[in-house]
């Protein structure tokens, strides 16, 4: 089959051929036809989430769709057939965490997919059955590429911060893949929604387009609140995570106020006041993925068409790397897509 290789951690990708996976005790084999394409792939490729050589030659791609085209011993085999979205973590599905429903806090984490073991970055893919979450029909596996985390995120996000109807919620790098998608499912849970983004024409898209308050964040001691805002903002989320957006957002919060960070660079931090903390109520918040429940949830506001998935590029894996370097320089709008053709007749 064809697929898209690293060979080194940090290093490029090789597009080549490879063999054909089978699926073991437990797993289900996917015929992939599309994979989202976001900075979360890049920070995989770069080896922030793990990097021991023995994992390599290695397939990235967590965020892929496509068909259960045959199921290893252990699986009822009327899973064949099913339209799938894979799970990032891979969770034992046994401890105390994974029993409450809270496998993005698996206990005993074995890694990630596009990590640990090989993801959609080609034309087949092996996943424990669990890791394969069934999709509501009818919906185009490109556009579906974003419920795996572009969307299933912002839910997590939006229930860990506690929005709420009339909450003042800003979004940081509201143009990317996670933030454009973060905005409606924050005005999906009742919040006054305003985006921060620096690129212009992501702006423009926000405005225009979703109808939500964009504001230039290309300097953020200049950035200012909407009108009315003035006690600040209930909840921010920092997509971005660098120093000066989250000194920004901590700043931004009114009384009670939260903020959530997502990102994990390492090296990045930032000034935190007790006394204001105290006085303030305020928290701040690390939120990490989102649970199968939060998933399923974001995958039926995708089909039921109250989120719309933004795609920016879409692509085959000969040019996968365009929209890399498009995701590095900040031009992509909203999440990128490798697409593989479809083999059903």
């Amino acid at each position: 089959m064809e697929a898209a290789r690293i060979h080194a951690w940090g290093g490029e990708l090789v597009v080549e051929r490879v063999p054909e996976p089978r699926p073991g005790p437990g797993e289900v084999l996917v015929q992939v036809l599309a994979c989202g394409v976001g900075l979360t792939v890049l920070n995989c490729i770069e080896g922030h989430l793990g990097a021991d050589p023995d994992d390599l030659p290695r397939v990235p791609g967590h965020e892929l769709v496509g068909r259960i085209v045959e199921t290893g011993p252990g699986v009822d085999p009327s899973r064949q057939g099913e339209l799938v979205s894979a799970y990032f973590y891979l969770f034992c599905g046994r401890c105390a965490r994974c029993l409450a429903g809270q496998e993005d806090l698996c206990l005993n984490l074995e890694g990630w997919i596009g990590v640990d073991r090989d993801g959609g970055y080609a034309q087949l893919a092996a996943l424990p059955e669990r890791n394969a979450i069934s999709l509501p029909p009818g919906l185009d596996p490109v556009e579906a590429t974003v419920i795996a985390d572009a969307v299933a995120t912002p839910v997590h996000v939006s229930r860990l911060a506690r929005i709420r109807p009339g909450d003042r919620v800003a979004v940081i790098a509201a143009g990317g893949g996670l933030g454009i998608h973060m905005v409606q499912v924050a005005r999906l849970f009742g919040a006054e929604v305003v985006g921060l983004e620096a690129a212009p024409a992501k702006r423009r898209y926000l405005e225009q387009e979703l109808r939500v308050a964009a504001v230039d964040s290309t300097d953020f001691h200049s950035v200012r609140l909407p009108s009315g805002w003035e006690v600040g903002a209930d909840v921010v989320v920092d997509f971005l995570g660098r120093r000066e957006s989250l000194t920004w957002a901590l700043e931004a919060l009114g009384p009670d106020g939260r903020l959530v960070t997502l990102t994990t660079f390492p090296g990045v931090d930032f000034p935190v006041s007790p006394r204001r903390m105290v006085f303030s109520q305020l928290a701040i918040l690390g939120s990490r993925y989102a649970t199968r429940g939060e998933f399923a949830l974001a995958a039926r506001l995708v089909a039921e068409g109250r989120v719309r998935p933004v795609i920016g590029r879409r692509e085959h894996v000969a040019e996968v790397r365009a929209i890399h370097d498009d995701l590095r320089r900040g031009r992509l709008l909203g999440r990128g897509v490798l697409a593989w053709p479809d083999p059903a007749p």
